[in-house]
């Protein structure tokens, strides 16, 4: 069942095809970036190279998890939530296993271009109102305070705005606010000792969700042309990455080859 399950997931986009196809939060993010990449993807199964796993950012995650659920079973907020005067509970739902699985997550059908769109929130919260709070954890290293203030960043905003609006199509009373619980190991201690001091801060964030549905329209169409896209532009400024090193290696594999031919 599962194996049958990653196929159908994974196979190609066909023109006309009536069942629903599946785009996670990330190929949305992939999309906006660049949809020569994106149409790569969807059409052809030729996928980006992929980064190395980030296991230990993944395992505070789950410790983060660990931690938020003890105060879920008590109904009682964190003491980072006391501390950030945030009025709010770990949100306590049926599903909540569901929408944290990756291959699962929140799930929204979007019938106007027959998308099945999911993503893997983090987790929520919720108000003395009752309006869900999505939030996000996030991991890192660095020698300043961390911050969602760089431009390259505008990928987390989206998707938190992401898992906003797929809980809102879900039917439930969503905040425009969410938090980014990031966290940041500490370089300015003597040592390692087997342990890392992180310094840990919770950031609201105030997101709109009104891009995604006209982007999901042009995903569509995108999807529907048969005539590759231009290049996008890479998160960091520029010309997308991968398809500049993809338009230099084919390049350098056609110049190598027509030397051997000589």
């Amino acid at each position: 069942m599962a194996n049958n399950y990653w196929r159908e997931r994974s196979a190609p986009y066909k023109l006309g095809q009536a069942e629903p196809f599946k785009v996670s939060r990330s190929k949305i993010e992939l999309f906006m970036q660049c949809p020569r990449c994106f149409w790569l993807d969807v059409r052809l199964k030729i996928t980006r190279p992929s980064s190395p796993p980030f296991n230990i950012n993944k395992t505070i995650d789950e410790l983060f998890k660990k931690e938020f659920d003890s105060y879920r079973a008590k109904g009682q907020p964190h003491p980072m939530m006391l501390d950030n005067q945030i009025k709010a509970v770990p949100y306590q739902h049926a599903d909540l296993d569901q929408w944290r699985h990756n291959f699962t997550g929140v799930i929204a059908q979007h019938e106007a271009t027959n998308l099945h769109v999911f993503g893997a929130v983090d987790d929520v919260w919720v108000t003395d109102e009752g309006e869900l709070i999505v939030v996000d954890y996030k991991a890192t290293s660095k020698d300043k305070p961390v911050s969602i203030d760089s431009d390259w960043q505008i990928s987390y905003k989206r998707q938190m705005e992401v898992y906003q609006w797929l809980l809102r199509q879900n039917g439930f009373p969503v905040s425009d606010t969410g938090y980014f619980v990031y966290t940041n190991a500490r370089v300015d201690v003597d040592g390692f000792g087997n342990q890392l001091e992180f310094t840990t801060k919770v950031i609201p964030y105030t997101g709109s969700d009104s891009w995604v549905e006209p982007t999901l329209k042009k995903m569509k169409a995108c999807m529907d042309n048969d005539t590759m896209p231009p290049v996008g532009d890479s998160i960091m400024g520029g010309p997308c990455e991968h398809c500049t090193y993809a338009r230099a290696r084919t390049e350098l594999t056609i110049k190598a080859l027509r030397a051997q031919s000589k």
